[in-house]
């Protein structure tokens, strides 16, 4: 493994990084990653520069996931890509035995970055008798040995609560807003749509940053990955939406959405969804709807039959990741990326 980002190696590697100062920390950064989504991992480290360092992840005869670490990490800042995406349950496992074969091989810290975080739809409990998943992984992956989490777009902020260690929740706002300015919409004509009271942030941040209107769905959901649109507030007659939401799943929730505001007078809609699940039929759904155009973004892999769609656009997240592990050995403030 090449030895990079000293406090010295840096300035002189790097020097589109800005000025480091002799307190810049002298621990060397490894990036590690799983099989959840290799190709951000590839990405991540090709924006860094810097390699990614050698791990086995394989299974044993009796299906058990088998790691071995392939480099020297000892006194390192090592970082482990790995979104808990495809088969959940497996990638979570990759993540945790990773993370504790690092903390064994003496790594001086562990950041998961987990651009998608699994499990987070159970964050509360909604009636008697269930779990909150969402913080039984959060256990999980810090007694596993981790220092600190990255994730992306948490479908409920307050999942970094349940963390004893510090976790960034980045956004993906940023990349998405510079995609819909490329656009050269007539923001006047221009409503963002949330499709439910719990997006409403994410919605307005968006609609603040194109200088747009603000709308909102409201709907019940009789049973889970189903909806029914109930009223739609806000002025969308004419208008061209954007319905912004963290995740689509089986695309119904969206699809219902687009539909009714369709049926309500909007002329041109287009939807923007950072993790991009696409489980049982959504493909054909979004294909056969009246959706211009559905940006989704890299946290998890888009599979063969998405990438086919004519209206998929897919933006990556690797400069955001990028600059935020950036940020992150060089204890500078990554809030700082939303601002």
């Amino acid at each position: 493994m090449k030895e990079i980002w000293s406090a010295q190696g840096l300035s002189e590697n790097c020097g589109n990084c800005g000025h480091i100062d002799s307190s810049a920390p002298s621990h060397h950064v490894m990036l590690f990653h799983g099989h959840s989504n290799p190709a951000l991992a590839e990405a991540v480290a090709k924006h860094l520069d810097i390699p990614l360092g050698r791990a086995l992840v394989s299974r044993f005869s009796n299906g058990e996931i088998r790691v071995k670490i392939e480099e020297n990490v000892r006194g390192s800042r090592v970082f482990v890509i790995q979104p808990t995406c495809g088969n959940v349950n497996d990638s979570l496992m990759e993540l945790l035995i990773m993370i504790d074969a690092l903390s064994r091989a003496s790594a001086y810290s562990i950041c998961a970055v987990i651009p998608y975080y699994g499990y987070a739809k159970q964050e509360k409990k909604t009636s008697g008798r269930e779990p909150i998943s969402a913080k039984l992984v959060a256990n999980l992956i810090t007694v596993a040995g981790a220092d600190r989490v990255i994730t992306v777009d948490l479908h409920a902020a307050a999942i970094q609560g349940f963390f004893d260690i510090p976790c960034d929740n980045l956004k993906a706002l940023p990349i998405i807003v510079e995609h819909y300015r490329a656009l050269n919409l007539n923001r006047e004509d221009v409503v963002v749509v949330s499709p439910d009271a719990g997006g409403v942030a994410r919605a307005t941040d968006l609609a603040e940053h194109l200088g747009a209107q603000f709308a909102i769905i409201f709907k019940r959901r009789p049973e889970p990955d189903q909806t029914q649109v109930i009223e739609i507030v806000g002025d969308i007659e004419g208008k061209d939406c954007i319905v912004v939401d963290d995740m689509i799943s089986t695309g119904h929730t969206l699809i219902n959405g687009v539909k009714a505001l369709k049926e309500r007078g909007a002329k041109k809609i287009y939807a923007a969804v950072t993790h991009s699940i696409m489980a049982g039929d959504a493909v054909s759904l979004i294909e056969n709807s009246p959706l211009e155009e559905l940006v989704v973004t890299d946290t998890i892999p888009v599979s063969p039959e998405a990438l086919k769609m004519s209206k998929l656009k897919v933006l990556s997240l690797a400069p955001l990741l990028g600059e935020a592990i950036r940020r992150t050995h060089f204890n500078q403030s990554v809030s700082e990326l939303f601002v």
